[in-house]
């Protein structure tokens, strides 16, 4: 079914986005899963191309936009790709974007977002805490006054673009005595300050290119200009955020199950088994028809969340339905997949096997899809 949501210079960006990931990212796939990192020189092509800077002003050498269509036809061309690609880009210049741009002074901003768009600046966010998972008002992390500055202590873990980071926006406490999701503040900590160290790069069992890390802050003095928003409303700054986060999840999480979707399709059209494309046995044929069908409908579902947040109308309730949904569909049509290449679905270098261990983790991150099933249901009443 044609979709109805992007124009013609959409496509034509996405035609851009598509040459360039094609000249720059793909050729120099294995190395990137050999160092499990992107290095810094493909976040410098991504600045030369302006891939970087979709959100940011002018000004600060960005595109500003305007148009969050642009971001979803971005993350649908990185997570065709691969999920960490697209998880990595996306912390970056999708999610940590906003903070930079909405909530900083002046000087934070001409600090901080030249470097951001071109690639020498990488950033990272700082939520998740190894006691706390998806429960954000529960961190532990805390940052108390001294002077003009802030003695950050504490740990997170899970965080994406974290080993190599140069700047983190981490959440910490700095009002003990506030109920909670109450007394929390956001700081930009800077690679460099003593005390801010990182741990090993994360073994997961997907998306090994991702640079996943622990972060430790023991005595880290944060000087009163790397407050970023206002201090105690840290939380409400998070959640102002987060479905934008779980939208930008969403859109790469269908782009990617739709792209392995299509090149399975491929598959069973070749493959024989007793004498015929093992596509056209029944149970094969009325399944395929199946998972492009719930494709196609979910993508239907989130073309009109994308068009909700582009006119800032989008809910966070509307937001979790999306997250949850989408990410439920990736997993069920990649299993399908990995079934339907046999013993060949398991083996590492086809990419429907990659595809398919990357995928897990979307039902965990931005908010586990239980998390998002009880804000639903909050919101029902129940």
């Amino acid at each position: 079914m044609k979709r109805e949501i992007y124009d013609a210079d959409h496509e034509s960006f996405r035609d851009s986005v598509r040459s360039f990931l094609d000249r720059e990212v793909k050729p120099s796939w294995d190395s990137y899963v050999e160092a499990k990192q992107f290095p810094r020189e493909m976040w410098r092509a991504f600045g030369r191309q302006g891939l970087l800077g979709l959100e940011i002003p002018e000004q600060y050498g960005g595109m500003a936009a305007g148009d969050f269509r642009y971001n979803a036809v971005l993350c649908e061309e990185l997570g065709k790709v691969s999920m960490s690609l697209g998880s990595c880009h996306g912390i970056h210049a999708d999610i940590v974007a906003p903070y930079l741009v909405e909530l900083t002074t002046e000087v934070q901003r001409e600090r901080w977002l030249p470097g951001f768009v071109s690639g020498e600046i990488l950033t990272a966010i700082g939520m998740t805490e190894p006691s706390g998972g998806s429960d954000l008002a529960a961190l532990k992390t805390t940052a108390v006054r001294d002077g003009d500055a802030w003695v950050l202590n504490g740990s997170k873990t899970f965080i994406t673009n974290g080993y190599s980071a140069d700047l983190v926006v981490v959440a910490a406490r700095t009002d003990p005595d506030a109920k909670r999701g109450r007394g929390i503040s956001l700081f930009g900590v800077e690679a460099g300050m003593p005390g801010f160290s990182r741990g090993r790069k994360l073994d997961k069992v997907g998306q090994d290119e991702s640079d996943t890390a622990e972060l430790f802050f023991e005595d880290v003095r944060v000087p009163d200009a790397n407050l970023i928003g206002e201090p105690n409303q840290g939380f409400v700054h998070m959640m102002t955020w987060l479905p934008q986060e779980r939208l930008s999840n969403a859109i790469g999480n269908i782009a990617q199950a739709a792209q392995i979707l299509d090149e399975t399709l491929e598959y069973v059209k070749e493959r024989k088994a007793f004498g015929q494309p093992i596509g056209s046995f029944q149970h094969n044929k009325f399944l395929l028809a199946e998972l492009v069908t719930k494709v196609e409908v979910t993508r239907g579902f989130l073309d009109n969340a994308v068009l909700a947040h582009t006119r800032r109308e989008l809910t966070a309730i509307d937001a979790a339905k999306v997250k949850w949904w989408c990410a439920d569909v990736q997993n069920e049509v990649l299993d399908a997949c990995v079934q339907l290449y046999g013993g060949y679905g398991y083996m590492n270098e086809y990419r429907v096997a990659r595809a398919w261990r990357d995928a897990r983790v979307s039902k965990i991150w931005a908010g586990s899809n239980e998390i998002m099933k009880e804000l639903i249901g909050r919101d029902l009443g129940l």
